[in-house]
């Protein structure tokens, strides 16, 4: 078997044993990465002495019989929007170019103690705003199963290079769909934990009441890893939850059937606006967990027609409020100031180096939040919230979890929606409510539709993540999606 196909798991037990050598495995992925991203652009910074030596630290101390970590000699790439002390963090904005970080995000240093080896930083929208990686001031990421197509986003490189092997895991940020949305389009699978269970100290803040820091792996099992490694309580984090971490493999198959549990479909999901080709994998999908006992029924959730209005004036009201730090000053990019004041020189610097979209979202941020507007606007989209999670909580009442498409639609064409931002906002439909909930879903592969990858969306209550975990793993073992190595 190609060592570049090994699951995590399996990687950090032949490293562990001697089996392996972690600077092999290493090499064989930056092989891979130099031959692929080329036509991918799934990085925007490729750490490679930094992984060098820490995968000969791991097989030096593999040869000496000292202890290793969980994820020994693992590649994983983490997001760019998150911190690693010294290298530099963008964001994907050219704001805050050379900006190096001189602390490591909470995520970080607990990959680096289980030893695993962070090959790179990778592409994303701009602060995280968007769905498809084109607004990234360091170009467009493509999908690895058609190039001419969106990867998703924001969190698009992280899932193109997990879908392309130039990493064996990775993190994303999940603030409206940006794990779950590269996902789907990319085939793999990705995670939105409970709001909480994972520290966001050291990621870079767009929304934060929203926004959670999320695993993306090949399979299963390997997401389910990556999680009970960056999961657990953050003092240095005032929304962490206090709560006892959890080994999430082990509940994959505990007990090992689907028999009695509850499967709601959302109704308002499978409706409308979605293609047909992902309807009806979706409902094979059902179908399958069905076969394995499961017991399956509709339900319909009426306030989700607000989600998505909802979720964007709070995100965009948060963003305003999150990135006027950024002045010329503090961080990276500061345009030149010669002979202007401090308001006009400020200006020019946010004028040119925030991108278009960011701009438009300040901007709608900040007239949300002006005086007079308030309880329009951004009062009434937290009222919205409480309905949305009030709906949700009654649900769960009937059914142990809930499902749906990841996605409307499988990739589309880079450039087919980038003129337009409303139909690029819809394209979250069906991922915004856990967010604004705060409720664990996974997307997870579910067949092809016209050669491209669908996602199945599964969410459960807060901090039920096994549940989510254990419906996704038992229709991954169906056999109907294997993973398959692109482009």
């Amino acid at each position: 078997m190609n060592p570049l196909l090994y699951p995590a798991e399996k990687v950090a037990s032949a490293v562990r044993n001697g089996e392996l050598s972690a600077l092999d495995y290493l090499e064989a992925v930056l092989e891979r990465l130099k031959h692929v991203e080329p036509k991918l652009n799934a990085f925007i910074t490729v750490t490679e002495e930094l992984a060098r030596r820490k995968a000969e630290n791991i097989d030096r101390r593999v040869e000496k019989g000292l202890k290793v970590g969980k994820l020994a000699g693992v590649v994983v790439a983490v997001k760019d929007n998150i911190c690693v002390k010294g290298v530099e963090t963008t964001c994907g904005s050219r704001i805050l170019k050379g900006y190096r970080p001189s602390y490591n995000a909470t995520v970080v240093e607990r990959l680096m103690a289980e030893d695993a080896v962070i090959i790179g930083k990778t592409n994303m929208d701009e602060f995280a705003m968007g769905s498809s990686t084109e607004f990234s001031a360091y170009g467009p990421t493509r999908n690895p199963w058609d190039l001419e197509r969106v990867p998703g986003g924001s969190s698009g490189g992280s899932g193109a290079a997990v879908a392309s092997g130039e990493a064996t895991l990775a993190l994303g940020s999940d603030t409206g769909g940006s794990v779950r949305c590269p996902a789907a389009f990319c085939g793999v699978v990705g995670l939105k934990p409970t709001y909480g269970l994972v520290s966001r100290y050291g990621l870079v803040a767009y929304a934060n009441s929203l926004e959670q820091i999320g695993p993306m792996a090949r399979n299963v099992g390997d997401c389910a890893l990556l999680l009970s490694v960056i999961a657990g309580y953050d003092p240095r984090d005032s929304t962490s939850l206090k709560v006892q971490p959890m080994d999430y493999q082990t509940k994959l198959t505990d007990p090992p059937e689907l028999e009695k549990l509850r499967i709601g479909v959302i109704k308002e999901f499978m409706g409308e606006g979605v293609q047909e080709g992902v309807r009806e994998r979706v409902w094979n999908a059902v179908q399958s967990l069905e076969n394995l006992g499961a017991q399956v029924g509709e339900v319909s959730l009426k306030s989700l027609d607000y989600a998505l209005a909802a979720y964007y004036i709070i995100a965009m009201s948060e963003a305003s409020s999150n990135l006027a730090r950024y002045d010329g000053l503090r961080y990276g990019f500061r345009s030149s100031d010669q002979g202007l004041d401090w308001n006009r020189a400020y200006a020019k610097t946010r004028r040119m180096g925030f991108g278009e979209e960011v701009k438009r979202r300040i901007i709608l941020g900040t007239f949300a939040l002006s005086a007079g507007y308030y309880e329009a606007y951004y009062l009434k989209a937290l009222k919205v919230r409480t309905l949305i999670r009030m709906e949700f909580e009654k649900a769960f009442k009937k059914f142990d979890v809930l499902v749906g498409p990841s996605m409307p639609m499988t990739a589309f064409k880079i450039g087919e929606k980038i003129e337009d931002p409303l139909e690029l906002y819809m394209c979250d439909i069906n991922t915004v409510p856990a967010n604004l909930v705060g409720i664990p879903a996974i997307s997870v592969p579910c067949e092809l539709s016209d050669g491209l990858p669908v996602g199945l969306q599964v969410m459960a209550p807060p901090l039920r993540e096994d549940l989510v975990f254990k419906v996704a793993y038992a229709y991954e073992r169906t056999g109907k999606w294997m993973f398959q190595l692109k482009p």
